[in-house]
């Protein structure tokens, strides 16, 4: 059995969940967010939060930890000029899906108190919804520069 390979399957497996996943959902709660059906609402929020936990975070882990491996038994340069770039826009990605996910659970939370019948605060709930909108943009971003840094290796 060929590790390097095996690692590398993993490696590129895990990059496609965390983008796939992380548009899926991306897409589920926008739309959801914006149903005018509470049910609707809390369901997308419900769902977005679990597929987060489920798919993306294991992802996020495997993302660095089987990168350090492929670097490692792959020959590069820890220093190589693609590499540092590359952690670079993972460290972005990571600084905007983190307060993300405290968005949704917040979000999350605000429908589900609506749910019960209690006060539900439209002005903070928009304003959260703004703001992960926002962090999603550098967040997608950053990751297709790291697929294309996969990709391409460049030798600047």
């Amino acid at each position: 059995m060929d590790w390097y390979f095996l690692v590398k399957t993993l490696h590129i497996i895990s990059a496609t969940i965390v983008f796939g996943t992380g548009i899926g959902i991306a897409n589920f709660m926008f739309f959801g967010a914006r149903s005018r059906v509470p049910a609707e609402r809390v369901f997308a929020a419900r769902m977005t939060v679990k597929a987060d936990f489920l798919f993306t975070l294991p992802s996020v882990i495997i993302q660095p930890v089987s990168g350090a491996w492929l670097i490692w038994q792959g020959g590069f340069l820890w220093n190589d000029y693609w590499l540092i770039v590359t952690y670079c826009f993972y460290l972005l990605a990571a600084i905007c899906w983190i307060p993300v996910v405290l968005i949704q659970l917040r979000m999350k939370g605000l429908l589900e108190r609506q749910s019960r019948g209690e006060t539900f605060d439209a002005v903070a709930y928009a304003k959260l919804f703004r703001l992960w909108f926002t962090l999603g943009w550098p967040a997608f971003g950053g990751l297709i520069i790291i697929f294309w840094l996969m990709v391409t290796k460049p030798t600047w």
